[in-house]
């Protein structure tokens, strides 16, 4: 791989990466509502509908950068190793000495 693409490679995994961290951020602790942190449960119907949909949109966004990052990393670094790993001839066996 040249080193523009691997380059290019290690950016949109960190980028993703990090796209999911803020997006938690300031889901969780940016714009939780006072005396909450994390999910809301039942708190969330006494929300302000402008609060609401803020929090609905930074989840979506971190569901989306997660979802990306998981077919990303699965399509450029597991499934080539799984294959490389199917494709491996087989060691032989120890042999005995007499």
């Amino acid at each position: 791989m040249s080193m523009a693409f691997r380059a290019l490679h290690i950016f949109l995994i960190v980028f993703l990466a990090q796209e999911v961290v803020y997006a938690g951020w300031q889901l969780f602790v940016v714009l939780a509502p006072d005396g909450h942190i994390g999910p809301l449960w039942g708190a969330a119907r006494d929300l302000d509908p402008q609060l609401f949909l803020a929090r609905r949109l930074y989840a979506l966004e971190a569901w989306l950068a997660g979802g990306f990052l998981a077919v990303y990393l699965g399509i450029t670094e597991i499934a080539p190793r799984r294959a490389a790993a199917l494709h491996t001839p087989p060691s032989p066996p120890p042999t005995e000495a007499s």
